[in-house]
């Protein structure tokens, strides 16, 4: 069974429109789409936006469907000058730029207690989505995703990421299911769609353009599912 999750119903919208056999299963506050496509076993959620929300959501779909791999579908801001608005970035992993105990001496990032800063995806799907990316002329990059609690709409904060982390992509939910997924032992990855630069035509850009770039990351994952 594939897991996927995605923040916002316009993300989700295109890949379970795929779907065939459906059964809507309530867990908690979180509607789960269980059914097919391609023949594959799938199981879906809008997750809401946010670390809680998207790491309680992977927390609920290992427990409730046991998935073999988890997802993380979506649109994301631009970190990286080798992508633009509607080019998808690809996580090889994931960190959390806004958890910070370096006033104790930690390195910024540092999940405590667990000790890790990049949650490292699966290389396999790394691979797949990227060959996917290629073959059907849709402009990608691997590299790191950084996820936080705010929507980056500035260029101070955007060189700040990029500089602790050398992020191709940020977003608000992706670090957060890679730890649900890293504590379970279940493999996971991202796919994020370029919706904005993340500065300060952010907001303006990310109206304009969420849908279309969701498209794409939808196109990658009907593909990445019909040939897993």
């Amino acid at each position: 069974m594939i897991g996927i999750i995605c923040a916002m119903d316009i993300e989700l919208k295109q890949i379970r429109e795929l779907a065939c056999e459906c059964e809507n299963i309530k867990v908690a506050s979180f509607e789960f789409v269980k059914g097919k496509i391609y023949g594959r076993e799938v199981v879906m959620c809008v997750c809401g936006v946010g670390k809680v929300f998207a790491a309680l959501c992977a927390h609920t779909m290992i427990m409730s469907f046991s998935p073999e791999i988890i997802i993380n579908v979506g649109v994301a801001g631009n970190l990286s000058d080798k992508l633009k608005i509607g080019d998808i970035a690809i996580a090889d992993s994931l960190v959390q730029h806004d958890m910070d105990t370096s006033a104790l001496g930690d390195p910024v990032g540092l999940i405590s207690g667990i000790n890790v800063i990049n949650f490292e995806c699966s290389k396999p799907a790394v691979e797949k989505i990227s060959a996917i990316c290629n073959d059907i002329g849709i402009n990608s990059l691997v590299g790191t995703i950084a996820t936080g609690d705010r929507f980056v709409a500035s260029q101070a904060e955007k060189d700040r990421i990029v500089s602790l982390f050398n992020g191709i992509s940020c977003d608000m939910e992706g670090g957060a299911i890679a730890q649900a997924c890293y504590i379970n032992n279940v493999p996971f990855a991202a796919i994020r769609a370029l919706s904005d630069d993340a500065d300060s035509g952010s907001p303006s850009d990310f109206g304009e353009f969420c849908k279309t770039s969701a498209k794409n990351s939808a196109e990658v994952v009907r593909r990445f599912i019909e040939n897993y």
